[in-house]
């Protein structure tokens, strides 16, 4: 398929289903108490399980390219470091930091991953070791962010933030996922179409609710963050990471898999965990609405220049 195309038809449903939100809740059909009901229930059931099931259909042992991962892992190590550490210097406003780095950060690397790959490629390859090596760091990082500064200016409860990172549903999900990753079985049919089941709710209710939440005038006041995280998570990190992947030797599956660790659209489920940590969720909704309308465009421009330079 036409890269132009293929990356229309990943984002613009996306943002069709953010607007239906916002209709919806115009219309009296999404109340408040819809949303923050839809907010748990990803929170802690729908988004635990889709990630489960992320990591468990990677199978280490098998055929792992290793490079590959640990270049993934410390590239996403590496650059989530700098952005936090240059937030915390540059930053003014303490409120907005959490979300900020979050979303200048945090991928859509599990949802368009593999899809995006397999439709390149007709299999999804290198985006299974690139979700191993990234996935569980965007998360773990996410939820240590984000229960920090969930409380604004107020000095963090250190027992109390320990608590609320281990018994998060996020990490749980992480570490049950790459413990079933290792074992030599799978789960039952039945099972593993139940949980399909469950984690296909979590894209599509999360989008709803940002929609039904949006605020056009609060987002108007944060347009300053939201450009900048917006420029961080399609251009900025990719622009660094992506030259190294091509003097690394790093080609076709495992080049495009690269691109969309760094540059994909923020999450979805950045604003469900920013909404259910106290942090700007109206920043994270605004940063997400741009990079999905974005991001068409510029994952189009580095596809590009990656196939006019033969390098997929």
């Amino acid at each position: 398929m036409n890269p132009f195309l293929y990356s229309i038809n990943a984002t613009l449903p996306i943002f069709l289903i953010i607007l239906l939100g916002k209709i919806l809740q115009k219309m009296g059909i999404l109340t408040e108490g819809f949303t923050k009901s839809a907010d748990s229930f990803v929170f802690y059931v729908a988004l635990p399980v889709l990630l489960f099931q992320d990591l468990t259909v990677v199978s280490p042992g098998k055929g792992m390219n290793i490079s590959f991962l640990f270049f993934c892992f410390f590239a996403t190590l590496i650059f989530i470091l700098v952005v936090w550490v240059g937030t915390e210097l540059l930053m003014k406003k303490e409120e907005e930091k959490g979300a900020f780095i979050q979303a200048s950060y945090r991928s859509s690397a599990a949802l368009l991953g593999m899809a995006f790959i397999h439709n390149m490629y007709g299999n999804a390859g290198s985006s299974s070791f690139m979700i191993l090596g990234a996935v569980p760091l965007f998360n773990i990082f996410a939820v240590i962010i984000l229960t920090l500064k969930g409380k604004g200016d107020e000095t963090p409860n250190i027992k109390g933030t320990l608590k609320q990172i281990a018994t998060n549903p996020i990490l749980i999900a992480i570490v049950l996922g790459l413990i079933f990753s290792f074992l030599p079985f799978h789960l039952p049919v039945f099972a593993q179409k139940g949980l399909t089941m469950i984690g296909n709710t979590a894209t599509p209710l999360a989008l709803l609710s940002i929609g039904a939440s949006f605020q056009g005038t609060a987002a108007i006041q944060k347009i300053k963050p939201t450009l900048l995280a917006t420029l961080i998570k399609l251009v900025g990190i990719s622009a660094v990471c992506m030259p190294i992947a091509i003097l690394l030797g790093f080609r076709n599956q495992e080049l495009v898999a690269t691109l969309i660790m760094c540059a994909s659209p923020t999450t979805v489920s950045s604003y469900i965990m920013a909404a259910k940590t106290n942090n700007d969720k109206v920043l994270t909704a605004s940063t997400i609405v741009l990079t999905t309308l974005l991001s068409s465009v510029t994952l189009t421009l580095w596809i590009f220049f990656l196939k006019t330079q033969n390098f997929i």
